[in-house]
């Protein structure tokens, strides 16, 4: 049950916190990285106290009634840690914020699973008489295992059925019943549990079972308490649970918000609201300007922004079909209620066609030609929205326009786009839809619309043109009128807005200096078009956003950060400095370091230099696997956009491949205290990363969804399977070195969660989104590369 309860977990712990977080994905590397280090500090500790108080069955006791407790009171601190800390109403925590949030909250519960690791492996080793080191592989297998039936329970079972406190506490009674049944049927020389401990477990057992019905009033409360600390001004009105993320509906005066996974999704004015609102203005705005931008719209791909009124807006123009697509059927049941009557009437009309699906998916998939298509989706402050900001998402769009169709988008904006992080943004916007489409004009002040085509007959910022073919479609609406491209497209304004985007990002450290002045005279549009043919090229590291290097989500978080937090402006500019030669260091310390060891090992009786080399090993592994787990995360996620639903399944996959490769290195290599082997699987797993590195973007590319999942599946499924076969024969020859098969177990298991922290962290906030995902990929190939070549030093001494 260590295993179920350590992956159903951590799952509970990355949803709420992303909740928290408003669905920031940089928090994953963080909240990995604080559950791995803390339960690597547990394993240690735990191998100091099994030493000290040989019972393990008394101390696996007090463990898992300790751990039944602390994970449903973690849960509850998580949902009140805005309140810890002097921020802004709905203002987004810092990465230092975030990072202290995860390490102190996470730590109890870490440890106590950590300790619960070297405790059962004690037990192991009693019940089978062992001296080596055969039960701590058993264990690592079992855990797997339970890992594996944990993210399989939770993805297609308590999901679907339990909040997140019933949720905690069921798996906690799974595992406090486990730890019953087992004082039950196992017995060891070293210690019998008296019945008053069995007590204790049945106890807790009971009082589990007699609050489990008062839960769900708890996490009602839990929630609402939750939004008092987020933007104490809204009252919280509903909440829905969906596959996608818990969905809340908020209510201040009139106005109605719905937020997923902690990110605003859109917000209405209310069914009842007769005279339209800023929310109605704001999308009126959208749909009218976006529409006259082609001269005969007839069939209209909308993605997202329905809800909020686009659609209806968008229905009153002469279209023929419009196919709607929304992720969440669950958020859009949860809406009908509050949404204007026009958008319900917009929803009911025939030429609408309502699908829930990705809409990345759908624009992949689809075999339909449309006239326009309209994304209206927030901003990319999440890896799931950046992916359509990207180049291969507007590749995607240009396959399903018709030749002359016309592509829109927007963003927020800035007056003249002040502030480098949102000039940055908008312009790696603006450089990436370039690098598509052959026509991109970007007008707007406090939200910019990028109108893109191939076809620059149809696209246009004059006034009278659009004004033109707003009023021969004679719409009726009370949202618009045609005296509004006025105010929307004054000339001065776009002069300059153009001008930025047209010029900034050219440079080698434009994204560190923002964008030049703009000159009092910047020129017409039509000037400034023909003018950047012979502007310096565009530095795409920084200004062409993709889905495997997704700049665009970095500036946008770096934007927000900037907005609502003062305190910790260095912090993302500072990750703006990562090179790709700092990866050197990592390279030559080691080997400098087991030189040096192994010079003096000449004049000792110890082998200073091999036992080095073996932890290396043990941290460059640790640090490899998550760094892959992280990058496959991260580019499944940029295909499928739902691995808020799959993060238990796809570690599940992971756990099930590092459960076999433990089982056949136990199974199978008779020798394994042996370097040679070791420093042949660092080889293996360096071979194996870079493979990954080559084929990874190959595969995003393949049509079929069923066959990318497949693919990563297995892909996913190697990196766990080449972790379960190192652990064992780390564990073996450090036991040799100590001759002390609980200290080699806790030193392997805790430096390889430690060297997983530190790869998760370095992979989702430094490296992935400043060099991109396959930069994730040649950083474990570089790893175990330089692992195995220290082993390769050492390996003659040790021999």
């Amino acid at each position: 049950m260590l295993g179920v309860v350590c992956q159903i977990g951590q799952v509970l712990f990355l949803r709420e916190l992303l909740m928290v977080f408003h669905g920031n994905e940089l928090s994953l590397g963080i909240i990995m990285s604080a559950w791995l280090v803390w339960i690597g500090v547990g394993s240690r500790f735990g191998a100091i106290l099994i030493k000290r108080v040989n019972r393990p069955l008394f101390l696996l006791t007090l463990n898992v009634v300790a751990a039944m407790v602390t994970l449903p009171v973690t849960i509850l601190l998580i949902r009140r840690l805005r309140g810890f800390f002097d921020i802004l109403p709905g203002a987004y925590l810092s990465l230092p914020d975030m990072t202290i949030s995860c390490f102190i909250l996470m730590a109890p519960l870490c440890v106590l699973l950590g300790v619960q690791f070297i405790i059962l492996s004690r037990i192991w080793r009693a019940r089978d008489g062992a001296i080596n080191t055969s039960s701590a592989g058993k264990t690592y297998i079992v855990e797997a295992i339970g890992s594996v039936v944990g993210g399989v329970l939770f993805t297609y079972l308590i999901v679907h059925h339990m909040d997140s406190l019933q949720s905690a506490v069921f798996v906690s009674m799974l595992m406090v019943a486990a730890v019953l049944l087992m004082t039950w049927k196992i017995r060891i020389d070293i210690e019998n549990l008296s019945f008053q401990f069995r007590l204790v477990l049945l106890i807790s057992l009971v009082l589990a079972t007699l609050v489990f019905p008062f839960l769900k009033q708890a996490d009602d409360w839990a929630y609402r308490t939750q939004w008092h600390y987020f933007i104490p001004q809204y009252q919280l009105v509903e909440t829905h649970q969906s596959k996608h993320g818990t969905i809340f509906v908020v209510q201040y005066e009139e106005q109605y918000s719905f937020f997923q996974s902690g990110h605003l999704v859109f917000t209405t004015a209310g069914s009842e609201v007769v005279i339209p609102g800023l929310e109605e203005q704001e999308a009126a705005e959208f749909a009218h300007l976006s529409m006259v931008q082609h001269k005969r719209p007839e069939r209209i791909l909308l993605i997202g922004g329905g809800l909020r009124g686009t659609l209806g807006e968008i229905i009153k123009h002469p279209v023929q079909r419009i196919d709607y697509i929304e992720l969440d059927n669950v958020l859009t049941e949860a809406a009908r209620p509050y949404i204007s009557p026009v958008t319900l009437e917009a929803l009911n009309d025939p030429r609408v066609y309502l699908v829930h699906t990705d809409g990345r998916l759908f624009v992949k998939s689809t075999k339909e030609k449309y006239d326009m298509i309209i994304v209206d989706v927030p901003d990319p402050a999440t890896a799931v929205l950046n992916r359509y900001y990207t180049e291969e998402f507007f590749f995607e769009v240009e396959d399903s326009l018709e030749s002359d169709g016309v592509f829109i988008i927007g963003t927020v904006s800035t007056v003249d786009l002040r502030g480098t992080p949102i000039a940055n943004r908008n312009t790696t916007v603006y450089h990436t839809l370039g690098s598509v489409f052959s026509h991109v004009l970007p007008a707007g002040e406090r939200f910019m619309y990028y109108f893109a085509t191939n076809d620059p007959e149809q696209i246009s910022l004059d006034v009278l043109t659009l004004q033109q073919r707003y009023s021969e479609r004679k719409i009726k609406t009370d949202s618009f009128s045609q005296h509004h491209y006025h105010t929307l497209l004054q000339e001065s304004q776009l002069q300059r807005v153009n001008w930025v985007v047209r010029n900034h990002g050219r440079h080698p450290d434009a994204h560190l200096e923002g964008p030049e002045v703009v000159p009092l005279s910047p020129g017409t549009i039509p000037d400034q078009e023909h003018s950047e043919k012979q502007l310096s090229p565009v530095e795409k590291n920084y200004f062409i956003n993709s889905d495997f290097k997704p700049i665009g989500y970095f500036y946008t978080v770096m934007f927000w950060d900037d907005q609502a937090r003062t305190g910790h402006p260095e912090t993302f500019k500072w990750l703006l400095h990562v090179k790709t030669w700092w990866i050197l260091p990592m390279i030559g310390l080691p080997l400098l370091i087991v030189l040096i060891l192994r010079l003096a090992s000449r004049h000792l009786r110890k082998n200073p230099d091999t036992k080095f080399a073996v932890l290396f090993a043990v941290f460059t592994t640790g640090l490899s696997t998550m760094t892959l787990q992280i990058a496959l995360l991260f580019s499944f996620q940029n295909i499928y956009g739902f691995v808020y639903e799959m993060v238990g399944l796809i570690v599940a996959i992971f756990m099930g491949g590092l459960a076999l490769g433990t089982f056949m290195t136990q199974r199978f290599v008779t020798n394994k205290a042996n370097l040679n082997i070791l420093a042949g699987v660092q080889l293996l797993i360096a071979s194996i990363a870079g493979l990954i590195a080559v084929v990874l973007p190959g595969i995003a590319s393949v049509q079929s969804s069923a066959v990318v999942f497949i693919l990563f599946s297995l892909l996913t499924f190697v990196a766990g399977l080449i972790n379960g076969v190192d652990f064992p024969l780390s564990v073996a020859c450090c036991n040799v070195l100590n001759q002390h098969v609980e200290k080699s177990t806790g030193s392997v298991y805790s430096l390889e969660l430690f060297g997983a922290c530190v790869g998760a962290g370095l992979a989702s906030v430094a490296v992935a989104p400043t060099l991109g995902i396959v930069a994730c990929c040649f950083l474990a190939c570089i790893a175990n590369g330089t692992a195995f070549v220290v082993l390769l030093i050492s390996r003659r001494i040790y021999a």
